[in-house]
């Protein structure tokens, strides 16, 4: 079992990946801005430990930040000189309100590259979780979607995607950090598609993948 942090922990996703990582044994730190916050979000799920952001980020497996695009910038640097070797998963979709079902990608080309930069270059930064309906992972349902993890690091990548059974997801590798950019403009089409066809948490699933992992 692993040793993880999650940075935004009180949000709708962060709680969400907490509580299905506790469930599965791992010992999971929740952070948020402030302590008290942090402290009852830990409490109500049976996470071991909590803290402000900056104080749960050292010495842990994975640090899976769940923040809006707004707190990107600012989160990443505040923890960049904290994490030492974990596997930084970084979950942001750059959705700009109030036009969330549009696709707006940074000038960077995606948030992704963006966390590269604000975390340096000796951070293992990997991307995922980007599609996942907060409110239906903070169940115990079944999630009828996959889950794309991107990185340049091929190793980090792949410790993802072996992390999310434990999430009830199925994990596939999704290439390089750059190509984030397609799972986070696809946030904006499950966006839309929810308000469309009346759906309550639109996922995605892919087909004829021969030697994928099996779906849980």
């Amino acid at each position: 079992m692993a040793s993880i942090a999650v940075i935004g922990g009180t949000g709708h996703l962060g709680k969400a990946i907490a509580r299905r990582l506790v469930k599965a044994g791992h010992t999971v730190a929740i952070g948020s801005r402030t302590s008290d916050k942090a402290q009852a979000t830990a409490d109500e799920i049976g996470a071991a430990e909590s803290g402000e952001n900056s104080q749960i980020a050292s010495g842990r497996d994975f640090v899976i930040v769940t923040v809006p695009y707004s707190s990107q910038a600012d989160t990443l640097r505040q923890i960049a000189p904290l994490v030492g070797d974990a596997i930084v998963v970084d979950t942001t979709v750059p959705l700009v309100p109030p036009k969330v079902m549009r696709v707006q990608l940074p000038a960077a080309g995606c948030a992704a590259l963006e966390a590269s930069e604000h975390l340096g270059p000796d951070v293992r930064l990997v991307t995922a979780f980007h599609s996942v309906a907060a409110h239906v992972l903070d169940t115990d349902a079944r999630v009828e979607c996959d889950v794309l993890v991107f990185s340049d690091d091929v190793e980090a990548r792949k410790a993802v995607v072996e992390l999310c059974p434990d999430l009830g997801l199925r994990g596939l590798a999704g290439g390089a950090l750059a190509n984030s950019a397609a799972a986070e403009a696809l946030t904006s089409v499950l966006i839309y598609m929810n308000k469309t066809y009346s759906a309550d948490g639109a996922g995605i699933r892919f087909t004829n993948l021969t030697t994928a992992p099996a779906i849980p």
